[in-house]
């Protein structure tokens, strides 16, 4: 468990994000990334699509839907879903005309999948995979569950295996916000500030079932370079400190809890360029593997700052692992560029 302090030195550089200039080495095919038993080669040819008929402006996130389709949300109106074949072939795209669509959240309801989008403008939607708006939930605000004051920005959905569904406020007043299935709201939990069960950025959040007779929620501060468990009804649990890491949302796949680094400790008091790589940590939350980034150390049992050591990424905002065990890495900030794929050696 992290200490106050340890949280209070690493949010204090959050506010520089938006002062990033795109500048990234493209790696080569012989490139090997990552540690121990999880290691990389990158497709960098990955899903390039024309842009003046397919462009992206950031993209943020992917899921893999039964048929094993890649599906991508971008922030860029014209087409705020763009579908994959695993080979990187374009099957079909969609928009709901959204200009900061930023989280993406696929569930299987037995009958059909949908997916929940969280946009930046306040706005979360379940939709069908082709598209349709099926439910929205309102704005706290203008049901009265936050006043009038207070900033709503939601960041990503999580559903629980009840239907419950989980709002990240992760650029707004960073509390988790609970609902029923039917939207109706039952509880918010978090808020803006350094305690245990507070957040600096609430980014991202999942439902952690690795091994639990119940599932858990993993929530994200990315200003504390962390994230943090709590049961189901909101109670905080404790917290995976990752020094120097500014994670993205939470994404397990098998026993593997994986994340993309948006940016790193260090290089916002370095050169504030190049920044960015992915983690991977076991069931037992100690990383294993940072393809892009330094070799995990322990000292003690306490993980050792991380940082990013090749500079082949830019702000990796998500990761989709598919059946193979191949990451799919999605960007923010990077140039306007397709997501780059990370196949497993």
């Amino acid at each position: 468990m992290s200490s106050r302090r340890q949280f209070i030195q690493t949010s204090s550089l959050i506010g520089l994000a938006m002062s990033i200039k795109p500048s990234f080495i493209l790696p080569n095919a012989s490139m090997i990334l990552g540690h121990g038993d999880f290691t990389y080669r990158i497709d960098k040819n990955w899903g390039v699509l024309d842009s003046s008929k397919f462009p992206v402006n950031n993209c943020h996130e992917m899921v893999m839907d039964r048929k094993k389709r890649m599906i991508l949300l971008t922030d860029e109106a014209k087409n705020n879903v763009i579908i994959y074949d695993q080979s990187g072939k374009y099957l079909d795209s969609w928009t709901l005309n959204l200009p900061a669509a930023h989280g993406l959240t696929l569930v299987d309801e037995g009958d059909a999948e949908y997916l929940w989008i969280a946009d930046n403008g306040g706005k979360v939607l379940k939709t069908t995979l082709g598209g349709k708006v099926v439910s929205q939930i309102s704005s706290p605000v203008s049901e009265g569950i936050y006043e009038q004051t207070m900033p709503y920005v939601p960041t990503e959905t999580a559903v629980a295996p009840n239907g419950d569904v989980y709002i990240a406020d992760g650029y707004g007043s960073q509390y988790f916000l609970h609902y029923d299935s039917n939207g109706h709201f039952i509880r918010k939990f978090g808020g803006d500030g350094h305690e245990d069960h507070q957040f600096k950025t609430a980014h991202g959040i999942t439902i952690d079932q690795r091994g639990k007779e119940e599932p858990t929620l993993l929530c994200t501060s990315r200003g504390h370079n962390s994230f943090k468990r709590f049961t189901m009804e909101g109670n905080y649990l404790e917290t995976i400190f990752l020094p120097g890491a500014f994670v993205c949302r939470p994404v397990i796949d098998g026993d593997e809890l994986y994340a993309g680094v948006c940016w790193s400790r260090l290089k916002y008091l370095e050169q504030m360029d190049n920044s960015g790589f992915v983690t991977i940590l076991n069931q037992e939350n100690q990383v294993v593997s940072n393809p892009g980034g330094t070799p995990p150390t322990y000292v003690n049992g306490e993980l050792q700052l991380i940082k990013q050591e090749n500079p082949v990424f830019q702000h990796c905002h998500d990761v989709c692992i598919d059946q193979d065990k191949n990451i799919y890495v999605c960007q923010w900030n990077a140039g306007k560029t397709y997501p780059l794929k990370l196949i497993r050696v």
